[in-house]
């Protein structure tokens, strides 16, 4: 299987990125088989690279985000660059980056510009706020498009918003850009022609948050920050057992309320309660329905209602540690661990979420910065000499 045919076999990608946007989406790409050529600047390279030094002296984010790629140097402000990268993009179906609008401007790497030469090519440029209006040229960062769109005011308590924990504004780009590069490779095949497409990350993470933004601007109201818990579904949350431990709880329909209240709590008058008979009702009086169902677990340890909800077929989980989610035994009894090199040595990874069937994603070295440099450059036809003379020059 794992010598399989992967469906991007034969695809080329020039990804011209950092951070975590970019990476994530041709990372992806990487995995079903597109060969992907990273442009890092010679002075560090992608500024991944020194978020942390936690995976063995490597960067968390940088060894997540960039196996299976081949690492170039190139310093796209040298003279010669420009025509190094027209070799490197005659040879490719794709082009990515996450570059400024303007820097894209300054280094005519506008989609327009490389579609005139390139009519093939689907080009993808990833930016905080897109192209035109007000913020273009404004730099983003997640934790900055999480607060503009909303998104912090929706999570953590009533007193204090908080961000989410991870990378979701690049992630959400990333994803988007992912499945739009996807589909212009399918609409490339049909037309023969390539794409311009163009993500930011303001409106992909303003498409996640539409449902609230729907929910406030109809109702009115902004929904309420309420920590675990859902803001418009009841009971949808953590719940203290009698053990000191949580079960978290989630309640999607009146059929399961009833059960909950008649094979869970004991308590089948609850179903008709006038407070609760509705998921509206339940959570306009969410601290009251808390409290009955808390008092109903008092005198249980969290294994018993485990089991009651198992049997009710009531969905649920404990939280877990990051640490522990690494270890969970679904996983394990799945085989969706590989190990990865790197520079510092082997490292664990878990595989893609999508599941083929007849290949294996793939699960290619973290590269080192500049690895593939010399090799890239021989390919694009440069002598020995004229390699050592860029290296000299700073160009790569």
């Amino acid at each position: 299987m794992g010598g399989a045919r992967r469906p991007l076999d034969g695809v080329t990608v020039v990804a011209l990125e950092q951070a975590v946007a970019a990476p994530f989406a041709t990372r992806q790409l990487a995995d079903l088989g597109a060969r992907v050529v990273k442009v890092e600047r010679p002075d560090g390279g992608d500024f991944a690279r020194r978020y942390d030094e936690t995976v063995q002296g490597l960067a968390s984010y940088f060894v997540w985000l960039n196996r299976s790629k081949e690492s170039l140097t190139l310093d796209l402000k040298h003279p010669e660059a420009a025509l190094l990268l027209e070799r490197l993009f005659a040879r490719a179906d794709v082009v990515v980056h996450n570059l400024s609008p303007g820097a894209a401007r300054r280094l005519n790497l506008e989609a327009a510009a490389l579609r005139a030469r390139w009519p093939r090519l689907v080009v993808c440029t990833i930016s905080g706020y897109g192209s035109g209006g007000p913020s273009s040229d404004r730099k983003a960062y997640d934790l900055l498009i999480q607060a503009e769109t909303g998104l912090l005011s929706l999570t953590g308590t009533p007193q204090t918003p908080v961000k989410v924990g991870i990378s979701v504004a690049d992630i959400a780009a990333g994803m988007y850009a992912f499945s739009g590069i996807l589909a212009a490779l399918l609409e490339r095949e049909r037309t023969g022609e390539g794409a311009s497409l163009e993500v930011s990350m303001l409106e992909a993470l303003g498409e996640w948050v539409s449902h609230a933004a729907y929910y406030a601007v109809y109702s009115g109201a902004d929904p309420e920050r309420t920590g675990a818990h859902h803001a418009s579904i009841a009971p949808y949350g953590p719940f203290r057992v009698g053990d000191g431990n949580a079960v978290y709880l989630a309640v999607q329909n009146e059929r399961e309320w009833v059960r909950l209240c008649t094979e869970v709590l004991g308590r089948p008058e609850l179903a008709e309660d006038e407070r609760f008979r509705t998921n509206p009702r339940r959570a306009a009086h969410r601290d009251e329905l808390a409290a009955l169902i808390e008092e109903s677990f008092a005198a249980c340890s969290l294994e018993e209602v485990q089991r009651r909800l198992d049997q009710a077929t009531i969905a649920y989980s404990r939280m877990n540690t990051v640490r522990a989610f690494w270890e969970h035994p679904q996983l394990s009894a799945r085989g969706r661990w590989r190990e990865v090199a790197s520079p510092a040595g082997p490292v664990r990874a878990p595989l893609p979420p999508l599941g083929w069937g007849d290949w294996e994603p793939r699960m290619g070295p973290v590269p080192a910065l500049g690895e593939h440099t010399d090799a890239i450059l021989a390919e694009l036809g440069l002598a020995p000499d004229e390699i050592r003379r860029l290296r000299a020059a700073g160009a790569v």
